[in-house]
């Protein structure tokens, strides 16, 4: 949700977070008067029908999200999408920019939140960035298809203070939706954070708040609800107290009825956790936001019947670069594939490494190694992988920030340097891309002109060595992805 420090005093904590949100706005775009035309053409029926049985047909995953950096160079307030067939190694699509985009409101969003409808429609809602004052108010669209979207409409959720990371479950006791969301409330005379729900069967209104859950002795923000598991409704949430992403659990979905059946997982500064079910086990994924550093993903495979969790290292999945908030659906293949038809995948790369794998090739100061990522600039970790310069059978790697120059080597250190066009600079900058001399699924770099050396790193910087043992083999293989 928003980039907190463990610091910062949760008490009066919303104007501090309310300057936090001001501070990353990047633009903004008032059009109120698409207001009434959203809910003018607001022609698909949402409200309470009989439950829609799960899609059965679902095969792949589908991402939305929002990109920070670092140093606020890649802001982008707007929705962003990504595809995946295992929910763990993600494609960006239209090349990682946005593509949902909010006019109303503050004009910009935040925790986007995907779910399918009852009738088959999908739903996506967002915080609504405010920059001067507490916000009622989220964003909605609805598509049948995740393409087409509806024109946008804000929806009143709150009658005091935020509106934050609102999600939503369907509630078949009411034959209703609830609405999730955190916000700041003074019970008892203390101030904290909690969670609200309110009631709608169409989008377009919604019910007084009211108190979901309440910690009682912290802060708790970013809920994720999955409803009718096994006769249980798991709640997850991000707690303040203990720095965790807890599990709640009751058989109803009655307000105030959730319990903790386990302390859950977290690294202090993660947040805003994202459960989706594993199509092919019966394992679920967990994912949660970091914000320090910011715009990085963890992830976690479990059980959520006994909320045990393991830690996925960074070699098994790769999120979208700078991605935040996420949330993640499972879909059709023909969902799937009208995202990629209608937007596109990514036209860059990202070399991890197999042995420090939170670590992306890139350049700085015209010299190649291997950081932490997430980084500004970011695109100094993206490439463009061509076929090799001096033979169309390998490839040769061009800058995305500096085009025209490539890795090449030089004196047996690989460096970012302009094409001069002579043989020997075509040379120095051509691999023949093989089998990864660690792991098989990934690759490594011979090169062209001293076929005995392949691309590795050393105390984290690019060079071409002979590859004689086993820590070469691992300092030589990389994976490429986005």
């Amino acid at each position: 949700m928003l980039a907190l420090t463990m610091s910062r005093s949760l008490l009066g904590v919303s104007m501090t977070l309310l300057r936090r949100f001001g501070d990353h706005m990047g633009r903004r775009r008032l059009a109120t008067s698409l207001a009434a035309l959203a809910l003018a053409t607001l022609t698909v029926q949402i409200g309470a029908v009989a439950p829609a049985a799960a899609a059965t047909g679902d095969s792949a995953y589908a991402m939305a999200y929002f990109t920070e950096s670092p140093q606020g160079l890649a802001n982008d307030d707007n929705v962003h999408f990504a595809v995946s067939d295992d929910a763990l190694e993600w494609t960006p699509l239209n090349d990682n920019e946005g593509i949902v985009d909010p006019t109303l409101g503050t004009g910009g969003i935040r925790d986007p939140f995907l779910y399918r409808l009852q009738n088959g429609q999908w739903l996506l809602v967002a915080t609504d960035i405010c920059e001067t004052a507490p916000n009622n108010q989220i964003h909605v669209w609805t598509s049948p298809d995740l393409v087409n979207w509806s024109a946008e409409r804000m929806l009143t959720v709150n009658n005091a203070s935020f509106s934050w990371a609102p999600s939503v479950y369907w509630d078949a006791g009411r034959n209703t939706y609830g609405i999730l969301y955190s916000t700041e409330r003074t019970i008892n005379g203390s101030t904290r954070l909690v969670n609200m729900v309110s009631y709608t069967n169409d989008f377009v209104t919604a019910s007084a708040p009211t108190l979901f859950y309440d910690a009682g002795t912290q802060s708790t923000i970013d809920t994720h609800l999955v409803a009718n598991v096994d006769g249980w409704n798991y709640l997850y949430i991000k707690e303040y107290g203990t720095g965790k992403l807890a599990g709640l659990r009751s058989r109803t979905l009655d307000p105030g009825s959730f319990v903790k059946y386990t302390d859950g997982v977290g690294l202090n500064c993660t947040e805003a956790p994202t459960l989706v079910k594993s199509l092919t086990s019966n394992s679920w994924y967990l994912w949660g936001d970091n914000f320090c550093p910011n715009a990085r993903f963890y992830a976690w495979q479990g059980d959520i019947a006994t909320g045990t969790w393991s830690q996925l290292s960074d070699r098994v999945y790769t999120a979208p670069v700078l991605g935040k908030h996420n949330t993640i659906v499972t879909v059709t293949a023909a969902e799937k594939s009208g995202l990629l038809n209608r937007w596109g995948g990514t036209n860059t790369n990202r070399l991890k490494s197999w042995n420090f794998p939170d670590r992306y090739v890139r350049h700085i100061g015209g010299q190649g190694r291997i950081d932490t990522i997430p980084l500004d600039p970011y695109q100094d970790s993206q490439w463009r992988v061509r076929p090799g310069l001096s033979d169309s059978a390998g490839v040769s790697f061009e800058s995305v920030n500096f085009p025209g120059q490539f890795l090449r080597h030089t004196g047996f250190k690989v460096v970012l340097a302009p094409n001069d066009g002579s043989a020997g600079f075509r040379a120095d900058a051509t691999f023949y891309r093989e089998q990864g001399l660690a792991n098989a699924g990934w690759s490594s770099f011979r090169s062209v002109n001293f076929p005995d050396r392949y691309l590795r790193h050393s105390g984290f910087e690019l060079r071409i060595d002979p590859i004689t043992d086993s820590v070469g083999r691992d300092d030589a293989t990389f994976r490429v992805g986005y």
